[in-house]
């Protein structure tokens, strides 16, 4: 199924010619929207373009809600190990062992109060942070995003997902500047349903999880009609922000993976429109093995 294609002729010329501008200046990069990121590991070291922290609440490193520049997706150190604040550097290091030479936007979406504690994060939030990408897109020349939060919160009937209207045209409105979109379906071993808010639009490209292999990973949610592409959620070493690893496991990696792979295809066909970057993906998959599911899988050794 690829049905991701929204642009219109006028607004693909308008792209084409506004990033063919800034090539010159900024490598293509991807955004990646998350928790919280140590862009000091030397992992990192020439692959963070930018740093972005935008929060519901006034707790970016420098008391605000907003903030740019370097350092401003970290956090307080001593913080950066619990409540989840360390999958934003693992999301980051998947990306990169998908892809040695990826540059990455890294944007900050979820706050601490003064002792760690996680701070709620909404729709506003998300939709801050994708108005932000759509933006300062020609800027950085960002060319797609992955965003691995979600949540299962969904409502009962075959329309299953919650209706956020504000936050779906941000994501459709990105895809139609021919920005990538990738998104997580979710860890809940749903095989009917993806989280929200892979659910809310058919322009995102929504990864479900395959294993080190190539067949289903077991907790992976996926929805025929929504799933567009497996990757690999199986566990696999990743690293925290003390620069330790650790084992992981999750769509949330998946949805790394595959917008690396989508960033490694696109550095080797700079020139390619948006469709045909879709067409290319197609091309590159291959058929998942699972007895339960069919899909497209996308895998970095098999490229």
């Amino acid at each position: 199924m690829m049905k991701k294609t929204l642009a219109v002729i006028i607004s693909v010329a308008f792209t084409a010619t506004t990033l063919q501008a800034s090539k010159a200046e900024q490598p293509a990069t991807i955004a990646i929207i998350d928790t919280a990121l140590n862009s000091s590991l030397p992992v990192f070291k020439d692959r963070i373009v930018h740093e972005v922290c935008i929060l519901e609440h006034p707790s970016c490193l420098n008391g605000q809600s907003f903030m740019e520049g370097p350092g401003a997706a970290s956090m307080n150190a001593s913080h950066m190990m619990n409540n989840g604040f360390n999958h934003g550097t693992q999301m980051a290091h998947a990306s990169v062992l998908t892809n040695s030479n990826i540059k990455i936007v890294f944007i900050r979406i979820v706050g601490a109060t003064f002792d760690g504690t996680r701070q709620t994060t909404n729709e506003t939030t998300f939709l801050n942070a994708f108005n932000w990408v759509s933006q300062n897109r020609t800027k950085y020349n960002i060319q797609s995003v992955a965003m691995s939060q979600s949540h299962h919160n969904l409502v009962a009937g075959s329309n299953y997902c919650p209706n956020t209207p504000l936050l779906r045209q941000a994501i459709d409105s990105l895809v139609n500047a021919g920005v990538a979109v990738f998104l997580p379906a979710g860890n809940n071993r749903d095989l009917n349903r993806v989280s929200w808010p892979s659910c809310l639009t058919n322009s995102a490209i929504v990864v479900s999880g395959s294993t080190d292999g190539d067949g289903q990973w077991i907790a992976t949610n996926f929805d025929s009609t929504r799933t567009d592409y497996f990757a690999n959620a199986g566990t696999i070493n990743l690293m925290n922000p003390d620069g330790k690893t650790v084992r992981v496991a999750g769509t949330s990696v998946s949805a790394q993976v595959a917008g690396s792979i989508y960033m490694l295809l696109k550095s080797q066909n700079p020139s390619y429109s948006y469709s045909q970057m879709l067409d290319l993906l197609n091309q590159k998959s291959v058929k998942l093995a699972s007895r339960k599911i069919s899909g497209k899988l996308l895998s970095r050794e098999r490229l």
